[in-house]
């Protein structure tokens, strides 16, 4: 781990990074919590948990945590108005540059807080970042490369999912609601002679959507930061939805933050309605078994709704990212203290360190 300079400072300011991140919320008036990591169900996001048994309960599947969500809007719930959490999570999927199974995730819920509020928020936090860590660069931690302040001055630039995907592609999205919009959409796909994504045919429409999003909106992030503002809303389960008048399509109170290429934060007003919340659920299970994916509807969170969730914003972060983007860190094993899950196996016990 200790090899060069820059190793130890990329861990350094992880730490520093942290460190200004919670004194960012407790200014603000958030209280910090610890949420359950093992339970019945993973949920809060769309991926592959691990399972796992427990001797206490043998005839039940748990799963480790893939977000903290749905336990810290308990607590909203609960009366705590201002939530965040910085703690492990895990996804049980691949490794490469950018991803870990196993990484660090803050989130932050705030009750009354509209999208424009978490969007204020968010310039104010990676800006301030963005000085801070300049700061400790240029003194303490000089291996490391200086921050660019210039691309994070205020505002940031904000581009419209669906209007602007339909202006870079040409043509007029289908109803993206019906039964049939995946089969519509990869006819006008073909038709405009725009390739199409090697699993478009097996992938959900979710996914589909996020690719596209992928080729066509997400490199404008690559000179300066960038939000996608207002997903359709068959891509955001857990976000309030409503009627676009540019598009005519459902979409949803949601965008999400993207810098040099690469999402960077989640952002949107929460689904506070148990009866949509339910059928949200419904839909992301059914879409999700077209993969093979399993998605619990987990009812005690509707039950929880039931009891009177406030209007929320909510708001999450994996701090790898933000750590690779100030530290320059080209691999997320960098600002990992002992690597990826391929070297934390390496060096499990009986193994020899390479």
């Amino acid at each position: 781990m200790l090899v060069t300079r820059e190793t130890t400072d990329v861990l350094r300011l992880r730490s520093y990074i942290m460190r200004y991140m919670r004194d960012w919320f407790h200014e603000k008036g958030f209280l910090e919590f610890q949420t359950p990591i093992l339970a019945e169900n993973a949920g809060g996001a769309v991926a592959r948990p691990f399972a796992t048994t427990s001797t206490e309960f043998r005839s039940k599947e748990l799963a480790l945590r893939i977000a903290p969500e749905l336990w810290l809007k308990r607590l909203v719930v609960g009366g705590v108005e201002k939530v965040f959490e910085m703690g492990p999570a895990f996804r049980n999927e691949g490794i490469d540059l950018s991803h870990n199974p196993e990484f660090t995730m803050c989130e932050y819920y705030n009750a009354y807080a509209s999208l424009q509020d978490l969007i204020d928020q968010t310039e104010e936090l990676i800006s301030g970042l963005a000085h801070h860590c300049q700061d400790l660069i240029s003194t303490k931690l000089m291996a490391l490369p200086a921050v660019d302040l210039a691309r994070y001055a205020r505002p940031y630039k904000q581009v419209e999912f669906l209007p602007e995907l339909q202006s870079r592609l040409g043509f007029t999205f289908p109803d993206l609601s019906s039964p049939k919009a995946k089969e519509s959409l990869i006819t006008l796909l073909q038709d405009h002679s725009i390739p199409l994504p090697t699993d478009a045919h097996t992938s959900p429409l979710p996914k589909l959507l996020d690719k596209l999003a992928g080729d066509h909106l997400e490199p404008d992030s690559l000179s300066s930061p960038l939000f996608i503002i207002h997903h359709p809303a068959i891509m955001s389960p857990l976000s309030k939805s409503f009627l676009c008048p540019k598009t005519n399509q459902l979409v949803s109170a949601r965008t999400e933050l993207f810098v040099n290429g690469r999402e960077l934060a989640n952002m949107y007003e929460e689904e506070n309605s148990p009866f949509e919340q339910r059928r949200k659920f419904v839909e992301q299970a059914l879409r999700n078994s077209e993969e093979g994916e399993e998605v619990h509807v987990d009812e005690s969170y509707i039950q929880a709704l039931e009891s009177g969730l406030p209007p929320t914003g909510g708001w999450g972060c994996g701090i790898e990212r933000l750590v690779m983007l100030f530290s320059g860190a080209r691999r997320i094993s960098d600002t990992l203290s002992f690597g990826n899950l391929r070297n934390v196996v390496g060096l499990g016990p009986g193994r020899a360190r390479r």
